[in-house]
């Protein structure tokens, strides 16, 4: 291999790492202002939203890595840091929850890019945020509502809308779980509708 040659490697690859980077920083400041665009949980107490801020990261793991999916995620909730009114215990929550999206479908399509991949990704990514939604709710954002409303109260408002939830552990198996699994899957379906027109865009290719 001739010098040549390794400098035009070297050239390329540098061209990608700073396209990534600009492209991240894109993705991140658009996850950023979906965040704000939040619309009620069905079935859920007013204070339970949902938003859509996941979407660019999830962009940004198929066309570039996980990498790119978890560093869209930590700028997003770093800015929204800015404004945090849960003294950054939501962002982590919420940190969690779409690192481990983002990371579990973007390693998936990073071996297998192909329409089933993808697919076979944003389920696998679904699953693995259900779960540390789960989590996340039980062990930090219902005991942070819990500084804003007695247990009691918080259990009694998710059963007006469904009448089987007596505890805490009932909130998380009946509405954190299955409603964050649903964000993922249409926020995966969504992904693959758009990613093909998207990605010559991410890309810059011609």
């Amino acid at each position: 291999m001739s010098t040549e040659t390794v400098n035009i490697e070297i050239t390329n690859k540098k061209n990608i790492n700073v396209r990534m980077l600009t492209m991240t920083a894109v993705l991140a400041a658009i996850a950023y202002i979906l965040a704000f665009l939040e619309f009620p949980v069905p079935l859920a107490p007013s204070f339970a939203r949902m938003d859509l801020s996941d979407y660019p990261a999830l962009i940004g793991a198929f066309a570039f890595g996980p990498l790119c999916g978890l560093l869209v995620e930590l700028v997003k909730n770093a800015l929204q840091l800015l404004s945090s009114s849960t003294g950054g215990i939501g962002e982590l929550a919420n940190f969690l929850m779409g690192a481990s999206y983002v990371a579990a479908a973007g390693f998936i399509y990073k071996y297998k890019k192909t329409k089933k991949g993808a697919g076979i990704a944003c389920v696998a990514g679904s699953f693995a945020m259900g779960i540390v939604a789960a989590v996340t709710n039980y062990f930090i954002l219902l005991p942070l509502f819990e500084n804003f409303m007695p247990l009691d109260q918080l259990i009694a408002s998710f059963g007006e809308f469904l009448p089987f939830i007596k505890t805490k552990l009932d909130i998380v198996l009946y509405n954190a779980f299955p409603f964050n699994l649903l964000k993922g899957l249409v926020i995966g379906g969504f992904t693959m509708i758009t990613y093909k027109q998207i990605r010559p865009v991410l890309k810059g290719m011609h």
